[in-house]
């Protein structure tokens, strides 16, 4: 691992991104904020940043068109499957500083992108990847006198596997039953960073004290894979980060670092939900605000209706005498009654349907009150709920940021390259703590 000894040393981390958090690492990315909790992006040299594959929508747009189009499959995967991970490439930035910096750092990530092409199993499977040139190393730049930019690379890609769907019993032909009847690209995080068995001199399995096998973490595999396809490419001057874990216990200084990280990852989390949350609600508020804008366009339209309605009522409510013509000079009753009827037929036809007309219009002006005050009382609810959330997000934000200057106080004591590996070997036995747990779960069933 790097340890301020001259020595430059790849890294390579992978993670899984959930549903919540894969809109927050496009934001990060793709630079889609405006603002950012991290001090050292300088959003000035954000056009430097170098895209080796652009999105072409959102991931997630990406992914549901990958699925549409059969390119990759979701048959079989559970509600909370990981959908997307996030490969991170790096090494130390007096590296690239000492190569000639930023040229230098374009073809080294051309070069590893083509790297993680081979790791992921096909360009087709890249949502986005793109190199950062934006984020200031502050410690090598207030030592140096002049700003340093740390280079890395970030690749956001699906996880597939190979999967073959077999013929089953209920098939009409029984030749065919058992053999293969397609093969889909399967998302599954869990088998593409399977970890695998280590292997003896002789390529025989290597088994621990209990008699079991002795696998290697997905996160060594990813070492080796990055180091020595960087190696085959022609950076020979580069060393393998750290092999394994050989330690038993992290140092009191690394598990400071690795609980400082924990707790700045925790406070990241927690406010990338809360925005999640204040713009799910803000859809909701401005939405509720187009139903009760109709709602009141509806009353507006209607009302001129109803007071026209109400004024041919009043109208034709008048004295009968004031509407009925009277009878001609020496005209009998029968007559008048007779030449009168059709005309009295017609006014009370009139009026029936205009208080029908009458009656609907003023229930639906009810109903639209009645509707336009509940949208209001949801969206008075909104607007109090958004205030709230945006307090807590702002105490959140300022959590973050000293978080963040702790973390880097770290850095600046401890050396960044050691904060970095300290935190990758906590990811590391982290993960492999937790692969035999699942396995000891699985062997006690």
């Amino acid at each position: 691992m790097p340890r301020n000894d001259g020595v430059d040393r790849t890294l390579a981390r992978n993670r899984d991104l959930s549903t919540a958090s894969v809109a927050h690492a496009q934001t990060h990315n793709e630079r889609d904020a405006e603002v950012y909790s991290n001090p050292d992006i300088v959003t000035a040299s954000s056009r430097f940043n170098i895209h080796y594959k652009k999105p072409d929508g959102s991931y997630q747009e990406i992914f549901d068109r990958l699925e549409r189009e059969k390119v990759i499959s979701t048959r079989g995967l559970k509600k909370d499957a990981v959908h997307f991970c996030e490969l991170l490439f790096d090494v130390n930035s007096a590296y690239f500083h000492n190569h000639g910096g930023y040229e230098f750092a374009k073809q080294f990530y051309a070069d590893a992108y083509r790297a993680a092409v081979g790791i992921v199993g096909g360009e087709e499977y890249i949502v986005s990847a793109v190199m950062h040139a934006d984020e200031r190393n502050a410690a090598m730049s207030d030592a140096l006198g002049y700003d340093v930019f740390h280079y890395h690379l970030h690749v956001v890609y699906i996880p597939v596997v190979e999967k073959q769907i077999l013929w089953s019993k209920r098939c009409k032909d029984p030749s065919l039953v058992g053999t293969v009847k397609e093969t889909i690209m399967q998302v599954s995080r869990s088998k593409k960073w399977e970890s695998k068995p280590a292997l003896d001199e002789d390529g025989k399995p290597i088994l621990n004290k209990k008699g079991k096998l002795k696998l290697i973490p997905s996160y060594s595999v990813l070492q080796d894979q990055f180091f020595e396809a960087m190696r085959a490419a022609g950076y020979d001057d580069i060393q393998r980060g750290q092999r394994g874990s050989t330690e038993e216990h992290l140092t009191i200084t690394q598990f400071k670092v690795k609980a400082e990280q924990e707790r700045l990852e925790e406070t990241r989390l927690e406010r990338n939900d809360l925005e999640l949350e204040i713009d799910a609600l803000s859809d909701e508020k401005a939405d509720l605000e187009r139903q009760t804008q109709a709602a009141l366009d509806k009353l507006n339209e209607i009302l001129p209706d109803v007071e026209q309605t109400e004024r041919l009522a009043q109208d034709f409510s008048a004295d009968p005498e004031e509407i009925l013509p009277p009878p001609k000079r020496m005209e009998s009753a029968r007559s008048y009654r007779e030449r009168i009827k059709p005309i009295w037929e017609k006014i009370v036809g009139v009026l029936r349907s205009i208080f029908h007309s009458y009656l609907k219009l003023k229930r639906e002006v009810q109903e639209l009150r009645s509707e336009n005050h509940r949208l209001w009382r949801s969206n008075n609810y909104l607007d109090r709920r958004i205030d709230a959330l945006q307090q807590d997000n702002q105490e959140l934000q300022h959590d973050l940021r000293e978080t963040a200057r702790d973390l880097d106080r770290a850095k600046k004591v401890l050396g960044e390259e050691t904060v970095d590996q300290a935190i990758a070997t906590a990811v590391e036995q982290e993960t492999a703590a937790r692969k035999n747990r699942r396995r000891s779960q699985e062997y006690s069933r």
